[in-house]
């Protein structure tokens, strides 16, 4: 019984999923892998736009969603910036438009998905147009700089690197004793490590190697 139950549900969710979809007057995709985005709207018009998403350390969420509100003018006090033509989807992630036009096509923003002033202004108009009941929002893929850092790992040294630093290190056990072996009478410290005095100033040497 339960198991029939769990069925229904499953099958019940899938076509409200798919009426959502079909309803969708004003369908938006945006890929994160070439921070491109896809508008489609029911009545014919189509555009393709560069888009920044969130750069290295601020994330940009994936997911279906719908909007719920439209800011025409906003300004963002947590990271002090213009957010024309606000789209917002989730929480305080929205779609808006930049100054920063320079950086479109590569991740750049603190989360947002920003886009050219002009580009965010006609996508306000067409939400605005057909309704946030009937947008909506897919985001999907992965930024390009959330694969690179972890390709970034330090080289490891060659056997002749190693070699020339062991090399270049002061042999500290064969300078302690020539420091302390009675029989040479006194070693200065720093030319028994390989240093020599460069200068003398108030009684004080100082050394280089």
């Amino acid at each position: 019984m339960l198991r029939r139950c769990l069925a229904v549900l499953a099958a019940f969710f899938a076509l409200f999923a798919t009426v959502t979809a079909a309803s969708a007057r004003v369908d938006i995709k945006v890929d994160l892998a070439s921070q491109r985005m896809q508008v489609q709207t029911a009545d014919g018009e189509s555009y393709s736009w560069a888009i920044s998403s969130g750069r290295e350390g601020y994330r940009t969420i994936r997911g279906s969603f719908q909007p719920y509100r439209l800011e025409k003018k906003w300004y963002s006090r947590k990271y002090g910036g213009n957010m024309p033509n606000a789209i917002f989807f989730r929480g305080g992630f929205a779609i808006h438009g930049t100054g920063a036009v320079g950086m479109l096509g590569r991740p750049a923003s603190h989360g947002c998905v920003r886009l050219h002033p002009a580009n965010a202004a006609k996508l306000f108009a067409l939400v605005q147009k057909h309704g946030k009941g009937a947008t909506r929002i897919a985001i999907n893929g992965i930024a390009p700089d959330q694969n690179s850092r972890f390709a970034k790992a330090k080289p490891a040294k060659t056997q002749a690197q190693v070699a020339k630093a062991k090399r270049q290190s002061p042999d500290w056990a064969t300078a302690r004793g020539r420091v302390l072996q009675p029989a040479h009478g006194y070693v200065d410290p720093g030319a028994a490590l390989g240093f020599r005095p460069v200068g003398r100033s108030q009684g004080d040497w100082f050394f280089r190697r």
